[in-house]
């Protein structure tokens, strides 16, 4: 199989590069190298593949490369919480501009087949369920609330706390960023040009995704890359709120496998179909601080408070679906991803400190 990988130069792009060269496919990558994403050069690991230089936004550049191209693995993003209303401009053109222009120019070169690269973000808040109301959407967390240290979110008609479940893909879609309102704004553009065209589309939602070239020095990072290069400084992590937040920390090996298995697997009957790309094995953000520090012989955490406006308590994903669609099963543990995380390669700092990053 002849693969394109938007954004292949990028964290997760790279990985999946990697991985299908590894399993006999071909691979090009295209990715614009925005300073904001990337320091001076092309990084030293994608020197074994074809790298092209460009936007996915260049319609021509695109008629070039998706000449006899199988699939379109499209992992290029503008990334962040996109907290600014400043941004939005930005975030769209990259993120939704870009991925209309790419279906755009599949369905003139004939490539039927995308894997998208999507994002938990989709979801806002997660699954919750009020022993007296049952499944309900979560109250909107209050400056007050969160001020005063509580953070759990409760429920909507008899303000009694909620017990945090698994998130399906069917769960209701509330993104609460701008990058999450472009990340779904993907998703439906895909699934638009699959039922337009007979394409098929795999959109695998990410959830915390660490790991070895992970973006670093930037608060654009990721949380795993900040606590890392804040013990790397000898400062403890930081940890916002109280540090009980629940998240599902996925490897970026294990999220490279899942899309080698979603661009060999057979076409969704539909057309378009979700998946979430997590570990199942949900932990807390103090978790993680704590298990880095511990890695790296650093100082504790420090439990800080505080929460920014976009962001959401507790997003842990139900793995089921990807096991049963795509064979997808996370090997990575979170002891052992973590361990190694203290010292893996991370990409070189970015040229420029803004939201942008082309390939996340």
């Amino acid at each position: 199989m002849r693969i394109l990988i938007t954004g292949g130069a990028g964290f997760v792009g790279s990985h999946v590069a990697d991985l299908a060269a590894t399993a006999g496919h071909e691979v090009v990558l295209l990715d614009a190298l925005l300073p904001e994403a990337h320091g001076a050069a092309a990084p030293d690991w994608t020197a074994r593949h074809p790298l092209v230089v460009g936007d996915v936004r260049d319609p021509e550049r695109l008629a070039g490369l998706l000449r006899d191209v199988d699939a379109v693995c499209h992992q290029a993003a503008m990334v962040g919480h996109g907290l600014d209303p400043a941004d939005a401009p930005g975030y769209a053109a990259h993120n939704d501009l870009g991925t209309a222009v790419l279906l755009a120019a599949m369905h003139a070169a004939g490539v039927p087949r995308l894997v998208l690269a999507s994002s938990m973000v989709v979801y806002g808040e997660g699954r919750y369920r009020c022993a007296e109301h049952g499944d309900v959407p979560p109250a909107p967390r209050r400056g007050a609330d969160l001020a005063a240290g509580r953070y759990e979110p409760g429920c909507p008609r008899c303000g009694l706390p909620l017990a945090p479940e698994l998130v399906p893909e069917d769960a209701p879609l509330r993104p609460q960023s701008t990058y999450a309102a472009t990340k779904l704004a993907q998703e439906h553009l895909a699934a638009a040009w699959a039922r337009q065209t007979g394409g098929a589309v795999w959109a695998l939602r990410y959830h915390n995704v660490y790991g070895p070239r992970m973006p670093r020095d930037t608060p654009y990072a990721g949380v795993a890359s900040i606590f890392r290069s804040a013990l790397a400084a000898g400062r403890p992590p930081r940890v916002l709120e109280d540090g009980r937040q629940r998240r599902d920390f996925v490897h970026v090996t294990d999220v490279a496998r899942a899309n080698l298995l979603a661009l060999r697997a057979a076409p969704p009957a539909d057309g378009f179909e979700a998946v979430n790309v997590c570990s199942g094995e949900p932990h807390t953000v103090g978790e993680l601080a704590g298990t880095l520090a511990a890695a790296m012989g650093g100082p504790s955490p420090e439990v800080v408070g505080g929460a920014r406006p976009a962001d959401v308590r507790h997003v842990v994903a139900d793995p089921r679906r990807a096991a049963r669609r795509l064979g997808f099963v996370a090997e990575t543990s979170f002891a052992a991803g973590v361990a190694a995380f203290a010292t893996d390669p991370l990409r070189p700092a970015a040229r420029v400190r803004t939201p942008s990053a082309a390939g996340g």
